[in-house]
């Protein structure tokens, strides 16, 4: 193999690779295309070489530049119509900076885990991890390999990761104040998923205000953030004979759920039931359903990630900082 004294200005090409591997350069190019006719042996000595002087091939040139401006969604619940919300308020904030998005959709009750190699394959700039678990050892490997990651709409304290939320915990005593204020007394809860700190925070703040007024929550049931839970803890919670005259459910999508359950039980809304969501999906404006729920500041909290991503001072191996966002009660016709 013959000597190379690599120049500080100037990058390795694949004509210095052939010649202190001793090949042609057909035979250069040949051991950066996959599936391409080479001898094993001279494919591994200029693999070795260009590894040695810092040779490039144009296409891992491309992919590093393309991995450098890219940004990696991490989402599990793409059917919740918040999270198609989410992507679409990240994708125009990256498209003015001019980066790209690249996404996985995770499958019902998987975690990032399953996913890990490919994601850190593709070698993005930032990870952005929303309405899925992260496990710790994810989190170590991306620390490991210099990528940072933000948690968006979630919080897990376990790990120190970087996240940006809502105030959940205010928005759950938003919504049981309204409902007390309006002389509401029985409220029930529609809960999401019990390990997530989405459910963890809003029922606690729902509790934490009714328990000021001398109250309790009336009843609850778990519809784990989606319409089918939603409808089926609706149904549970209105068979009964000392049925609530108000619920308050941990999002929007369930929401509508309760109110599609208490038009078949033929009770009105709000005189008969009065119903609150949470999060400010587009539906919950419509006429037909006029949702009272917590709007989350959905652009302030994308801005805030890509915010802890671009700033130099914050390192993927540090804990992790967190960043809480107040959300905005919107009163529709439901309560």
């Amino acid at each position: 193999m013959k000597n190379f004294h690599r120049s500080r200005s100037l990058k390795p090409t694949a004509k210095q690779v052939a010649h202190v591997a001793g090949v042609s350069l057909a035979a250069v190019s040949r051991a950066f295309t996959p599936g391409a006719s080479l001898d094993v042996e001279k494919r591994k000595r200029i693999l070795a070489v260009a590894e040695e002087i810092g040779y490039l091939s144009p296409a891992r040139r491309t992919a590093e530049a393309i991995s450098a401006t890219t940004i990696t969604l991490v989402a599990g619940d793409l059917l919740n119509p918040f999270y198609p919300f989410v992507l679409d308020t990240l994708a125009k904030q990256l498209q003015e900076s001019e980066r790209q998005l690249l996404v996985y959709a995770l499958a019902a009750n998987t975690d990032v885990d399953s996913v890990t190699e490919q994601i850190l394959a593709a070698r993005p700039s930032a990870i952005i991890v929303t309405s899925a678990h992260l496990t710790s050892s994810m989190a170590r490997a991306c620390r490991q390999h210099q990528i940072k990651v933000v948690l968006l709409n979630r919080i897990q304290r376990d790990i120190r990761i970087n996240a940006v939320a809502c105030d959940n915990f205010q928005g759950g005593r938003d919504a049981g104040r309204l409902l007390l204020e309006r002389g509401y007394r029985k409220i029930a809860l529609v809960g999401g998923v019990a390990n997530t700190s989405t459910h963890v925070e809003r029922v606690r703040g729902l509790r934490d205000v009714l328990a000021e007024a001398g109250g309790a929550i009336h009843a609850q049931a778990f519809g784990n953030f989606t319409y089918k839970g939603g409808y089926t803890a609706g149904k549970t919670l209105l068979s009964v004979p000392d049925a609530p005259d108000a619920i308050f459910c941990c999002n929007d999508i369930m929401a509508l759920a309760v109110i599609d359950v208490a038009r078949e039980f033929g009770l009105r809304i709000p005189e008969d039931l009065a119903v609150i969501g949470f999060d400010d999906i587009p539906m919950a404006s419509w006429n037909s359903y006029g949702l009272t729920t917590i709007r989350q500041p959905v652009e302030r909290m994308v801005m805030e990630a890509l915010k802890i991503i671009d700033d130099p001072t914050i390192k993927p191996s540090d804990d992790g900082i967190i960043t809480m966002l107040p959300g905005t009660l919107v009163t529709r016709s439901s309560a």
